[in-house]
């Protein structure tokens, strides 16, 4: 009689080792203590903040009358009327600026243009030097 090839381990030796079970208790513990670290060590705060005059204030504050007049479309930017890029508008509000440092400065987006595009330009007239700015209610 041939033996086979492939020999069934006895029952005994079956029973007699068991497999390690490995728990993932541990490791979850890990991972949300790591979590918790992050979260509390990460700072979610934007330092960079635009500071604007709130609708009250600009009421009481000083008439529109010689500020000038920001317009943001959606097909591009607008200074008194006379089509600009935005590098060409912080340039002239800049010259402005250095006429007259506290020129009184009215974005008016105008509907449907993102708040990222009326950031945008609050950033680059911001760093152009321009402090005394105000949003206006957009639409006609």
């Amino acid at each position: 009689m041939e033996t086979p090839a492939y020999a069934p381990r006895p029952p005994a030796l079956k029973r007699g080792r068991r497999r390690a079970l490995i728990s993932l208790t541990p490791l979850i513990d890990v991972v949300f203590i790591l979590l918790i670290f992050f979260m509390l060590a990460s700072s979610y705060l934007d330092w960079r903040a635009i500071d604007l005059n709130s609708p009250a204030k600009a009421a009481t504050g000083a008439s529109a009358e010689g500020a000038l007049l920001v317009e943001i479309q959606s097909d591009g930017l607008r200074l008194a009327a006379e089509e600009l890029s935005l590098d060409a508008l912080a340039l002239r509000v800049a010259a402005r600026l250095r006429e007259k440092p506290n020129q009184r400065v009215l974005i008016k987006p105008a509907d449907g243009v993102s708040v990222q595009s009326t950031v945008d330009v609050l950033d680059r007239l911001k760093a152009a030097g321009a402090a005394n700015m105000s949003l206006m209610r957009g639409g006609q």
